[in-house]
Parts: structure tokens; sequence; C-alpha cells
């Protein structure tokens, strides 16, 4: 089935989509597929995929070797860190260092809950069961459908540019620091994603804290003033 799209004005007539190269093709189509996948899991269909690409179903195939090589790039698609890094990197470092770690630690459960969404829903449709679940930023186990986790020193080239982004948030403040920014920024990526579970539908689960509790208690530490 040639790629095509509605003609317009012209009801049930169809037109050829302008040329893409095969990695734009490719995107494209994993751009279609992700919302569908959160949605369905393992349980969408290629032609659902198709009509929501506005392709022929045959295209997909062109790409992609079978649903399952679509699937894994779409969860691929999902841990990719771009959205995250364009977020830490937009965090000014003119800002009081609380309110950067804030706004860090916001764009790093925003990017943990797209991986979730995804990572759920092929999970809760059998997908992935027996595997484990990717982390965000690298800082655990990468999920490589049908291969299994990636070895060690993939998750910390993985873990790089994230430790990074937030290494350099906390550059200004070096001279007042008692430890490296780079070990903080480890720390803190660790306290991302293992309080990321904590944030409902609206960001918060009832009795969490909030991501500026949290990072004031990453700053200051449990014991209040002492008088």
């Amino acid at each position: 089935m040639a790629e095509a799209v509605e003609a317009a004005g012209v009801p049930g007539r169809r037109r050829r989509a302008p040329g893409m190269s095969a990695d734009e093709r490719r995107s494209m189509i994993v751009t279609a597929a992700l919302p569908l996948v959160t949605e369905y899991g393992a349980g969408v269909t290629t032609a659902k995929v198709a009509r929501a690409a506005g392709i022929g179903e045959a295209t997909i195939f062109r790409v992609f070797a079978d649903k399952e090589a679509l699937l894994a790039a779409c969860v691929a698609e999902a841990l990719r860190p771009d959205a995250l890094l364009a977020s830490l990197a937009a965090v000014s470092l003119h800002r009081p260092l609380a309110e950067r770690l804030v706004e860090a630690l916001d764009a790093m459960r925003e990017h943990l809950s797209r991986i979730g969404a995804v990572i759920g829903a092929l999970h809760a449709t059998g997908h992935l069961r027996g595997r484990e679940a990717p982390r965000a930023g690298g800082s655990g186990p990468d999920l490589n459908p049908g291969q299994g986790p990636s070895a060690p020193g993939d998750r910390e080239e993985a873990l790089a540019a994230p430790l990074a982004a937030v290494a350099a948030l906390f550059e200004p403040e070096r001279d007042r620091l008692r430890v490296a920014p780079e070990a903080l920024a480890r720390v803190f990526l660790t306290l991302s994603r293992d309080t990321a579970a904590e944030a409902g539908d609206d960001g918060r689960k009832p009795g969490a804290l909030s991501t500026r509790e949290l990072v004031d208690l990453f700053l200051h530490g449990a014991l209040g003033d002492e008088r």
C-alpha cells in the first residue's frame, strides 16, 4: 500500500505524502505510535499506528521488521534524555540554588513520568514481564526488549550527560559545597529516581513530599535549626 494522505477537498482520494528520508519516516512513525502504546500497550495494532501517522500500514513494515521492532523503538524513544537535558540546560544559574534544584527535580520527574507511561502500559499488557524496567537518566538497568538489561558500561555512558547537566547546577556554589558538584549530582539523580513513584497524577500523592520539600531536605537535612 503506497504511503498516502487524504487529498484536500476530494473525499475518498489520496495523494502521496511528501518525500521523507528513512530516518524521518521512522521518527514520524514512532512519534505517532508513542501515545497509542501508552494507551493500549502491546495491544496497539499497526493499523492504528498507520491511521495516526496518516500512512499506509505497509509503510510501517518498510521501516520496522515487525511490531516488536516498533515497540522496541518506542521504548528507546521514551528513554531518550534529550528533552530532560534541554530542560536542565535551560535552568538559569542566576537563580538561587534551591530554585534551580526544584526546577531540575520537576523536569526529572516529568521525564520519569513519560518513561513510566510507556513501560507501565507494556508491562500491563504482558509485553515486558520478567524483564528489568529502566530508570531515568540511565541510572539503572536499561531496557532492551528481547536482549535483556544493558551492560554496566552502557548505563554509565547513558548517565554521563544527565550527571554533567545536574552537576552544572551546583557549580556556582562550588566553594561553599561540602562535596564536589559531581558527587552531589549523582545523589540528586538517585533522589529523583527513587522518589518519582511518590508523584501522583496531580504531581503528588497524599503524604508525599513536594519537590520543594525534597530539595529543602536534600540541602538542609532532616534536623531543624537548633535553638
